[in-house]
């Protein structure tokens, strides 16, 4: 009787963990990515084809990996969350699947100079990354991942210069739109 107890609370345990959703997304965290982002596509826009563009783009990767990791930490410390509980695993190999298929498309097309092919990559598959990552995360983050995407398609049948204005919308726009929204409702 007492094993059968443990298995029951055991099962209901890790239903609860199914069930749960990974809340710690930073929403203002995500309006700073939003403000260095637009930074960032001023400054790309006066090298549009050069390795200087794709320089000043993976530079601002990197400060808004920053800002989101540490925002994103101190959000879950706020909240009591772990990163190693289920949701946040789920959250985050659901996440950086797409964003590692990105940082090998990234070298594989800027080595061979495709470098106008990388803003609808990048946008396509950041976007894939919050769509198949809401499924375990609060309901914003998938709509958030379609105006991605659709910014993403736009960007393929445009000049250059206008794609990289779409990634200004789309990593700066959307994050200070979505980050408002997200920390409004969810908790900063």
């Amino acid at each position: 009787m007492h094993e059968h107890a443990l298995n029951n609370l055991r099962y209901i345990r890790e239903a609860m963990e199914r069930a749960s959703a990974f809340t710690s997304i930073p929403g203002w965290g995500g309006v700073g990515v939003g403000l260095t982002a637009i930074v960032a596509a001023v400054l790309a826009h006066r090298s549009i084809g050069s390795r200087n563009w794709v320089l000043t783009w993976l530079a601002e990767a990197i400060v808004a990996a920053a800002i989101a990791g540490v925002s994103m930490v101190t959000k879950a410390r706020k909240a009591h969350v772990s990163f190693r509980d289920a949701p946040a695993r789920r959250f985050f190999i659901s996440y950086f699947a797409p964003i590692v298929a990105g940082a090998v498309l990234t070298y594989f097309l800027a080595r061979a100079g495709f470098y106008a092919a990388l803003p609808p990559a990048w946008l396509l598959l950041y976007g894939a990354s919050f769509v198949s990552s809401g499924a375990y995360s609060i309901p914003v983050v998938p709509v958030m991942g379609i105006c991605y995407m659709l910014l993403g398609v736009a960007a393929c049948f445009v000049p250059f210069a206008l794609a990289n204005a779409l990634l200004g919308a789309g990593f700066g726009g959307l994050h200070i739109i979505f980050g408002t929204i997200i920390a409004r409702r969810y908790g900063g």
